[in-house]
């Protein structure tokens, strides 16, 4: 028997959809890729602008590639309910309500490129790691279009789904395009609180609200924090008001959990990095890691004009990110900021002053745009 019948029936008996592409990809694409790092729109994503030639030429890295299987695991799972106990507000996108798909969907990509080797055929995958253009690659199957919001949308399974790609030397004749089904339709757009939606497939990630809670290393500006809402980790504003959203699957393989759709944000405050890491390790919360979780929920708090005592909590945390942001969500819930001046980091001292207007010929440090002065403070592995 042939192997793609074999492949296929592998997906089929895990619940998977899938379908297969031609390594035809567009010059366009890349060309909107390049531009999106040119305009300086990936914001502080530095390793994006590696490898872009590989991204979209994957021959050079793949003589042998012919096609791509492409794999989609949809989430569009319910709520899973909020647990009791903790300080429990804010929102976590949907897809880091289970485990780290990285490695639920990386499974099953790796033994369906296990089975593809076994069948004498050369077999590569990928879940979003690595320079693969996984939605490019996926509108090549003709199941789905990109839509406004830069989201894989499809009729069959909806705009919630984990994309995972198998590179194999099997050849496959190009489907027909999938027309694109937004039409006049701006919902997602209308949608962005940040307008970080461009409206023609990319984005401005420097203000998008998943960029900022999940990417984004150092100290947010407060100038960005009300289009923030309550969103903890991540954003599904414009998923969730997309029309193609009613047509939504779930793969059986998911397990939505309490403890990550409603996080206890005392826990980001409390844990030490080592038991952060044990609790949170195989989720989506580590890529962000403890100290900018806490940031995340402090600017959350200071939103919802909550959490006074966590507040004052956070002004003592170890990291100086979380002080940092602690300094500002005190002063903008107009409570005492002045301990901020002993802070044995000198430049939350010398913020503290000018919030406090006791720096000579104080400024506001945020009246450019809301850009933040000085560095980014790096907190990895905190």
């Amino acid at each position: 028997m042939e192997a793609r019948p074999l492949l296929e029936e592998a997906l089929r008996e895990r619940g998977l959809l899938y379908a297969w592409a031609p390594l035809a990809i567009p010059e366009e694409a890349e060309g909107r890729f390049r531009r999106f790092l040119a305009e300086g729109r990936h914001g502080g994503m530095a390793y994006l602008e590696r490898g872009v030639e590989a991204r979209f030429h994957l021959e050079h890295r793949f003589p042998w590639a012919r096609s791509a299987l492409v794999v989609f695991a949809p989430y569009a799972y319910p709520d899973p309910g909020v647990p009791k106990g903790g300080i429990r507000v804010g929102r976590v996108a949907r897809y880091a309500w289970v485990r780290d798909y990285h490695l639920v969907l990386g499974e099953e990509v790796r033994a369906l490129e296990g089975l593809a080797r076994s069948l004498g055929v050369e077999a590569k995958g990928y879940v979003d790691h690595g320079p693969i253009p996984e939605r490019t690659l996926a509108a090549l199957t003709g199941i789905g279009w990109i839509g406004k919001s830069g989201m894989f949308l499809s009729q069959g399974f909806g705009v919630h789904a984990f994309i995972g790609v198998l590179l194999t030397s099997l050849e496959v004749e190009a489907p027909f395009p999938h027309p694109g089904r937004c039409g006049r339709c701006t919902r997602c757009l209308v949608s962005c609180p940040t307008g970080a939606l461009l409206g023609d497939g990319t984005l401005d990630a420097r203000v998008c609200v998943s960029y900022l809670t999940v990417e984004h290393k150092g100290f947010i500006p407060p100038a960005l924090w009300p289009g923030m809402g309550e969103w903890l980790l991540g954003c599904d504003l414009c998923q969730e008001v997309c029309p193609w959203e009613r047509f939504g699957k779930v793969w059986r393989g998911f397990r939505p959990e309490p403890e990550l759709a409603h996080p206890n944000l005392e826990e980001f405050f409390r844990l030490s990095g080592r038991a952060f890491q044990r609790k949170f390790g195989d989720t989506a919360f580590a890529r962000p890691g403890r100290a900018r979780m806490a940031r995340n929920a402090l600017i959350v708090l200071s939103n919802l004009g909550l959490g006074e005592d966590l507040l004052r909590e956070a002004a003592q945390d170890p990291h100086p990110l979380v002080r940092r942001t602690a300094l500002h969500a005190l002063f903008r819930a107009g409570l005492g900021i002045e301990g901020f001046l002993r802070d044995p980091d000198e430049g939350i001292r010398a913020e503290a002053s000018v919030l406090l207007g006791e720096a000579p010929g104080a400024v506001d440090p945020f009246q450019d745009g809301g850009k933040s002065p000085g560095p980014e403070v790096k907190d990895e592995g905190a």
